[in-house]
């Protein structure tokens, strides 16, 4: 399914190149408020202006306004991204067995690393619940974090179809008559 807008919070491409502990501290500190230098500015990733103090995501500082505005509907302040949205939809639509964690964690579509610190805070967000054994399911709380990231990027409620696991069915082929070899004589 295509995306219809880009306007979300997203990881770097690169952030798998990152070791563990500065991961874990980039991850930590998404969101907290940082304060420029005496005589800086920060220039906002999104309205550009400059800015004595702004939020702070991965190297990338957003306004408080634009910050807001990147929150989705029923996120409750979390800021959630695609792949977000990935490892909440992977538990949605697992509706006969929860998924284990490790399956998420490794279909989330980022690095293990950082699919287990989101599965971490979307538990302590009380969008997700496991269990002694390692399965997950959504929470009503996730649920609607969800939909609202899947309206915020899609423009629709939630759909399998968004998933980066997902994968459309093969439909049968029709075989195509071959022509036979032969040499068509010149009409001219």
């Amino acid at each position: 399914m295509q995306k219809r807008s880009d306007f979300h919070f997203t990881y770097p491409p690169n952030i798998h190149e990152l070791d563990l502990a500065t991961m874990v501290n980039m991850f930590r500190t998404r969101g907290e408020p940082r304060r420029a230098a005496p005589g800086k500015f920060f220039g906002c990733a999104v309205s550009k202006c400059l800015l004595k103090e702004a939020k702070w995501w991965f190297g990338v500082y957003y306004s408080q306004e634009t910050w807001d505005n990147l929150l989705t509907k029923g996120s409750e302040g979390f800021p959630l991204t695609d792949v977000e949205l990935n490892v909440l939809g992977m538990v949605y639509v697992s509706t006969e067995e929860a998924p284990h964690r490790e399956y998420i964690e490794n279909n989330s579509g980022v690095t293990e690393k950082l699919a287990y610190l989101i599965v971490n805070d979307l538990r302590s967000f009380n969008f997700l619940e496991e269990d002694d054994s390692g399965f997950l399911r959504i929470t009503p709380r996730g649920e609607k974090a969800l939909h609202g990231i899947a309206r915020r990027i899609y423009e629709k409620r939630f759909m399998p179809e968004m998933l980066k696991t997902y994968k459309v069915e093969d439909e049968p082929q029709i075989e195509e008559a071959q022509k036979a070899n032969k040499e068509q004589t010149s009409l001219f």
